[in-house]
């Protein structure tokens, strides 16, 4: 298993989609904290690109990666090796890489100018969102043969969690908005990490003051440390159940 991911890390990172990304967001970095005086407004700037670029990249690329493997998948399942083995691997040196690609490239600079725990959350939570993007990337690879078709599944699925699923939650808002519907929008934001991780993040810069009484519910709970250990296992799970669930599509696959 070491030596299938070690195999994967040294492909990907010598890759020149994956440089080139590391040095755009080590750029965007850079010029954002340089450019700002405040570092929480440059966290607040970092957090928009990261909430958009990092999962785009995450499941674009590993889709695409994925489906070119599958040469290197059928080599690997003529050896005897467990197929469970051979996906696990896989998806062990995409997310290894894409998470030191964002490392490098946004966490170092946000740990170099913003020190405090906000900062270290970013860091964590960029890491996350990769991982979960290319769990669920994995998962639309594997229950769709078509190449074409499996990269317009994983784009669709991060339109739906970055634009569709705030349109849906604005359209219940604007339904429903003469009755307390905070407590069941904090559920909601639970079933999508992108938004699960924005709203982490904002409650440590305070900015939730701006949101008057949902933002001082969303603080209440979120804002304490059960709330934060519920998001990241909340986080967590959205990595690991995308992937089980591929790993068992792709056990009973006919390859």
């Amino acid at each position: 298993m070491h030596k299938i991911i070690k195999y994967v890390v040294i492909d990907i990172i010598r890759n020149r989609i994956v440089l080139g990304y590391t040095f755009f967001l080590l750029l965007i970095s850079l010029s954002v904290f340089s450019l700002e005086d405040n570092t929480a407004k440059g966290l607040l700037t970092l957090l928009n690109l990261i909430l958009f670029i990092v999962p785009l990249v995450s499941v674009i690329f590993s889709t695409i990666y994925t489906y070119n493997s599958a040469e290197f998948v059928e080599l690997l399942l003529s050896q005897p090796l467990q197929r469970k083995t051979i996906w696990l691997s896989l998806f062990s040196g995409l997310a290894s890489s894409l998470c030191t690609a964002f490392l490098v490239g946004a966490g170092i600079p946000i740990l170099l100018y913003e020190t405090s725990l906000t900062g270290i959350m970013l860091v964590l939570c960029g890491m996350l969102l990769t991982a979960i993007f290319v769990s669920i990337a994995m998962l639309a690879a594997v229950y769709t043969r078509d190449k074409a078709k499996g990269i317009g599944v994983a784009i669709l699925l991060w339109i739906y969690f970055a634009l569709v699923f705030d349109g849906l939650i604005l359209f219940l808002l604007f339904q429903f908005s003469d009755y307390p519907v905070e407590k069941p929008l904090m559920m909601l934001s639970f079933l999508n990490p992108i938004d699960l991780t924005r709203i982490l993040i904002l409650l440590r810069l305070d900015i939730s003051a701006l949101m008057g009484y949902t933002g001082a519910v969303f603080k209440m709970f979120m804002g304490s440390s059960v709330g934060l250990i519920l998001s990241f296992v909340s986080l967590c799970l959205w990595t690991m159940i995308p992937l089980i669930l591929s790993v068992r599509k792709f056990n009973r696959k006919d390859l």
